[in-house]
């Protein structure tokens, strides 16, 4: 889709990066880092800085105690952190419980495990979780559950209660939970994130990851780390030094200012996400789609086919040249496409202005 995009001159809205930078103390630290000299391979837990933030995050923002030395772990991004962790706890034949449709490496990580993937449908437009289809998707194999929340692609944020589901069924199965929660603090009206390993009898449980890369508009620098109990942290540490051993040196120290920076700042970034996804979602409704108003993410899905669209894959592939607008089908991300057939994902985390003639490229379908 991004070579779509670029051949016809469209306005990129299907991969999910922001076109501005983040706060400026986490950039200025970064160059201080590099000018420093810290430039060599870090230690393969992650820099004791980060690591202690980590830690001091977890406390401040959800009140976890977490022991920064045996507790947390860093990595290439979260997507090494979810890699890591099935790797360290699936083995060939178990199964992964995840909800569809699910962030994409979700499916491949679990078959490079050699895992087995159930998932539940979250559908369009409330996602609201099927407690029936996730019950079923649990059986005595099942080794780990896997969960996003706020929710890519569907900027859901679970609620307290359909958590406390899934960690009743963790435990009446015996299963571990990891929860990639890389959006944490990008939410909207009001929604509370609730951790998993917040509630009770889930913290020895669960293997919490993030990353900066998301909270901070920082995606390039892939910093990302895992915490959890320190046993199942040491099992994924155990993977991870062969997967890329370490990364993000200088990054890493950044990060740690980062995370120690002001709640004005925080509020602040889910703020101005939440004023662009004001924006898209408007536009996206004058254009004639049906819109589900995301709680949470860079992300908003809308419905194409009130503009006769049947198959989003097609729709997508055509818009770049019709609209010069991209976005991307929803189905990709499922098992059960027919789930999606017709949902389109686009990514709100650019430019007002990039915004603003997105929606004017996108009236067009409407009155074309």
């Amino acid at each position: 889709m991004s070579a779509l995009a670029a051949e016809h001159g469209a306005i990129n809205l299907g991969q999910g990066f922001p076109d501005t930078d983040g706060p400026q103390e986490v950039l200025d630290a970064a160059v201080a880092a590099i000018g420093s000299g810290l430039n060599q391979y870090p230690p393969g837990p992650g820099v004791p800085a980060l690591l202690s933030a980590v830690a001091e995050h977890q406390s401040r923002f959800y009140g976890l105690a977490t022991d920064p030395a045996r507790e947390v772990l860093v990595t290439v991004g979260a997507t090494e952190a979810i890699a890591a962790t099935v790797l360290a706890l699936v083995r060939p034949g178990d199964e992964v419980v995840t909800f569809e449709p699910y962030y994409d490496s979700y499916a491949a990580t679990i078959a490079l495990a050699g895992g087995v993937r159930r998932t539940s449908v979250l559908r369009f437009p409330d996602f609201a979780v099927d407690e029936e289809s996730l019950r079923a998707a649990f059986s005595a194999r099942t080794r780990v559950v896997l969960l996003n929340s706020p929710h890519n692609p569907t900027g859901k944020v679970f609620t307290r209660e359909e958590l406390e589901l899934v960690a009743s069924l963790a435990v009446e199965h015996d299963a571990w939970v990891v929860t990639d929660e890389v959006y944490e603090h990008l939410t909207f009206d009001g929604a509370e994130h609730v951790p998993l390993a917040t509630l009770p009898g889930m913290r020895e449980r669960t293997l919490t990851i993030s990353s900066a890369g998301k909270t901070f508009s920082t995606t390039g620098w892939k910093v990302g780390w895992v915490s959890g109990p320190a046993e199942a942290v040491a099992a994924v540490r155990a993977v991870k030094q062969f997967l890329t051993y370490v990364g993000s040196g200088p990054f890493q120290h950044a990060v740690a200012v980062g995370l120690g920076l002001g709640d004005e700042v925080y509020a602040g970034l889910a703020s101005s996400l939440q004023a662009k996804r004001d924006r898209l979602v408007s536009g996206l409704r004058a254009a004639g789609m049906e819109v589900s108003v995301p709680q949470g993410t860079y992300f908003v899905i809308a419905d194409a086919a009130p503009l006769g669209a049947s198959d989003a894959v097609t729709f997508c592939h055509e818009l770049p040249e019709r609209a010069g607008v991209v976005g991307v089908p929803v189905s990709v991300f499922h098992d059960d496409a027919d789930a999606a057939r017709t949902l389109v994902r686009f990514a709100f985390c650019k430019e007002d202005e990039v915004l603003d003639e997105a929606c004017r490229r996108l009236a067009a379908l409407r009155t074309g």
